[in-house]
């Protein structure tokens, strides 16, 4: 880990931003049932939701918190197989059982940086759908 602290709220931020603006319209309805899992059930069971559960918005959400973590400064990268970022389900949930959840005060500072991230990304989201909706009203009238 590097010496530089580094802001998790501004990197929770970056990555909600990102999440947003790359998922499609039904991204809040996934943000908020992966908030809950998460939440309730942790980081492995937040991510075996997303893949399991979620199909596009579910692959965006993961690689967007994939790039969160590796944003963090333990040396997380990406998952690989045969030198290549591989998000399939198989590879993400091993990546995660071997690097995230080993260290308890990791796990932690981990599960309230995602969640942080999630929320923001929740009402971001939001916020979009209003914008969209407020821009049809004008166009309308």
């Amino acid at each position: 880990m590097n010496n530089k602290p580094i802001n998790l709220d501004r990197l929770a931020a970056q990555h909600a931003q990102a999440l947003i603006k790359d998922a499609n319209d039904d991204i809040e309805t996934t943000v908020t049932k992966t908030l809950g899992v998460l939440q309730e059930d942790g980081v492995y069971a937040c991510f075996l939701y997303l893949l399991a559960r979620e199909k596009e918005n579910g692959k965006a959400t993961v690689k967007e918190m994939l790039n969160l973590l590796e944003g963090l400064g333990f040396g997380w990268n990406k998952p690989m197989k045969n030198g290549q970022v591989d998000l399939s389900p198989d590879v993400v949930l091993k990546h995660i059982t071997d690097h995230v959840t080993q260290d308890l005060e990791r796990l932690l500072l981990t599960k309230e940086t995602l969640e942080q991230m999630l929320i923001y990304a929740r009402y971001g989201a939001k916020a979009r759908q209003e914008s969209e909706k407020e821009d049809e009203q004008e166009r309308s009238a």
